[in-house]
C-alpha cells in the first residue's frame, strides 16, 4: 500500500489480479492495470453504499473504496488529527486492565472520507495509540472498537505492525468473539 501524508489518497497493490491496483482519493475509485488502463472505475463512491448494511455485499469497487479509506485513516493516524477542518478536543480516559488512555475525539469534516463523522482515538501513557472507535457508517453504521499493538520504529516514528478491529458493545466494550478484521503490516518507509 501506498499513501500520502498531506492529502487523502492511497493504492493498493496487488489488488484482486496480481497486475492490477486501485487508485483512491475522496471523490473516486479505480482499478487499474498495469499498463494504465482503467478496468473499473465510481465517481462519488460513498453514494454507493447508500442502504448498506453489514451484510451487504460488496463489489471490488466498494471493497477498493473502504481499503483506501480504512487504511489511509489508520496509516496517518495521528498525523491526520493536526489537518485543517478536522475538530479535535479531549474526552474521557478509556481504562483497559490496568492502564489508563488518554482520549481525543475528532469530528471529521465532509471532504476526508472516512469511517464516521465522529471517531475517538485512546493513547497509552507512552502516547502511542493504542485504541481508535468509530462507526461503519457505509455498512448501517455499526460500532467497532480498533486497538493498535506492536509498534516498530520507522525514522524516528513509532507506527503499530498489529490491528484487531472488534464489534463493539454496550458500554464501548470490545466483543472479542467477534473480530471483524485482523491486519498485520510490515516493511513501512517514508519516501
Amino acid at each position: 500500500m501506498r499513501i500520502e501524508l498531506h492529502r487523502e489518497s492511497a493504492s493498493i497493490e496487488p489488488f484482486g489480479k496480481s497486475d492490477h491496483r486501485t487508485e483512491f482519493n475522496p471523490e473516486r475509485i479505480a482499478i487499474v492495470a498495469a499498463d494504465g488502463r482503467v478496468v473499473a472505475m465510481r465517481n462519488n463512491p460513498r453514494a454507493s453504499f447508500a442502504r448498506h448494511d453489514m451484510r451487504t455485499h460488496w463489489d471490488p469497487l466498494h471493497h477498493a473504496y473502504f481499503s483506501g479509506y480504512a487504511l489511509w485513516t489508520c496509516m496517518t493516524t495521528p498525523f491526520l488529527l493536526a489537518m485543517d477542518g478536522l475538530d479535535v478536543r479531549e474526552i474521557e480516559p478509556w481504562r483497559e486492565g490496568t492502564e489508563v488512555w488518554r482520549g481525543l475525539r475528532a469530528t471529521f469534516p465532509t471532504a476526508i472520507a472516512s469511517h464516521s463523522h465522529e471517531q475517538d482515538f485512546y493513547f497509552g501513557p507512552d502516547m502511542l495509540i493504542r485504541r481508535h472507535d468509530y462507526r461503519v457508517e457505509i455498512a448501517g453504521n455499526f460500532p467497532v472498537a480498533h486497538y493498535a499493538s506492536d509498534p516498530v520504529s520507522v525514522d524516528g516514528f513509532r507506527l503499530p505492525t498489529r490491528r484487531r478491529i472488534y464489534l463493539r458493545g454496550d458500554a464501548l466494550m470490545p466483543l472479542r468473539d467477534e473480530l471483524m478484521v485482523s491486519i498485520d503490516l510490515a516493511d513501512f518507509r517514508f519516501d
